[in-house]
């Protein structure tokens, strides 16, 4: 088994991102969590829309965030991504939200692969297997 791969993006927060004290508001980092996610899943060789097209979604189950420092409006900050856990019928995201060397925030999202047509639980597709074990470090 080797280490999970890694995908980061850089946010530049914006003013509409942040609240009253000027912080940014605690719901975004999980639209910035998705950003990341979504980037990390493109490099199975499936970007998300390819995914629904073989009849998958990867329904959200759970959602945590830990806060650690605010970030501020024209801050760079940096969200890595990468899979924490995978089983046949799901998938544990793990985060990591960062200014410079300051961890701001850490989170994960927990997900299962609903069958969209009939929004019934399935396993992983097939085709996807092999890559998303890869990304987890567990491939061959």
């Amino acid at each position: 088994m080797t280490e999970p791969t890694r995908s980061q993006i850089e946010v530049e927060v914006r003013y509409a991102e942040t609240d009253q004290m000027g912080v940014v508001h605690h719901a975004n980092y999980l639209v910035w969590f998705e950003l990341a996610r979504t980037r990390l899943c493109t490099r199975t060789g499936y970007h998300y829309a390819d995914i629904e097209q073989l009849g998958f979604h990867l329904m959200v189950t759970g959602a945590e965030v830990g806060y650690r420092r605010g970030a501020r409006y024209g801050d760079t900050v940096q969200i890595v991504c990468w899979i924490d856990r995978l089983n046949s019928r799901g998938l544990r995201f793990a985060y990591e939200a960062r200014r410079g060397d300051d961890l701001l925030a850490t989170g994960a999202t927990e997900h299962v692969w609903v069958e969209a047509e009939t929004g019934k639980i399935r396993r992983m597709p097939e085709e996807l297997k092999e890559p998303f074990e890869e990304l987890a470090g567990e491939g061959a």
